[in-house]
């Protein structure tokens, strides 16, 4: 994708990676709107931030997707860039149901039936784009998993697959599809992950993702570099040690 000129969509950018990419994306030239559930959050943002537009929406609610892109499309006609931020992660135990089904269903609901039911409510529009791209949010996890995390791992690799598939569905249209591989960062998307060491820092990972988006502007991936020990340990040959080293390393992961 271009990294300036755009009209560009974040649903879950209200904090963390998807609040600090919308925010680089603005500085970039891009027109930018950020959605969230909460609709205070909103409009603090909003103050803050006069030249972001906001939209409230719950991506684990099909009604709340389609009001939003009526919303969006209607206002912003322009629209050339969904980005499917919009993500929960929770540690879950597997020995019995009662201690995860909960669990289990909300993180696939949200991670993603979320990103399709909202592919779903743009991807026509965009086909009428001349330059459109939609940005899938994976993880490291989705390649090399984290014990204590198994729907969130597996909502990852599910995203990873959905966006090759999607890539070659939409290959006679406009519409590009870019995956982001994000390792663990410093953000509030699990306790304690704000001060990890292990995370990377989230200022250094979004300068490192925009300069990929600048530099690379035909990638199917944007990996920063901090990812590839866990996107690659099969290639590499090496899975078996990555995984015990992630799980004896880092409680949180990403």
């Amino acid at each position: 994708m271009n990294i300036s000129g755009n009209t560009v969509f974040i649903p879950g950018a209200t904090s963390g990676i998807g609040l600090a990419l919308a925010l680089a994306l603005k500085d970039r030239g891009n027109t930018v709107i950020i959605g969230g559930r909460r609709t205070d959050l909103l409009e603090k943002l909003g103050a803050e931030h006069p030249d972001l537009g906001t939209v409230r929406i719950d991506t684990a609610d099909p009604e709340s997707i389609r009001a939003a892109a009526h919303d969006v499309l209607g206002r912003y006609p322009q629209l050339n860039v969904l980005v499917a931020m919009a993500g929960i992660m929770q540690v879950e135990d597997w020995h019995r149901p009662e201690s995860f089904l909960a669990s289990a269903e909300s993180v696939v609901t949200t991670n993603l039936l979320g990103p399709i039911r909202l592919i779903g409510a743009f991807v026509e529009h965009l086909q009428t784009r001349p330059d459109a791209t939609i940005v899938t949010v994976s993880s490291g996890l989705g390649f090399t998993p984290l014990a204590v995390t198994p729907s969130y791992n597996a909502s990852k690799a599910a995203i990873h697959m959905l966006s090759e598939s999607l890539r070659l569905q939409l290959a006679d249209t406009s519409v590009k599809i870019v995956e982001l591989v994000p390792p663990s960062v410093r953000t509030a998307l699990m306790p304690g992950q704000e001060s990890s060491d292990f995370a990377m820092p989230l200022e250094d990972f979004i300068a490192e993702t925009v300069e990929l988006l600048a530099s690379q502007p035909d990638a199917k991936e944007i990996q920063v570099e901090r990812v590839k020990f866990l996107r690659y340990s099969e290639v590499r040959g090496d899975y078996d040690g990555t995984v015990a080293t992630l799980n004896h390393a880092d409680p949180h992961g990403k």
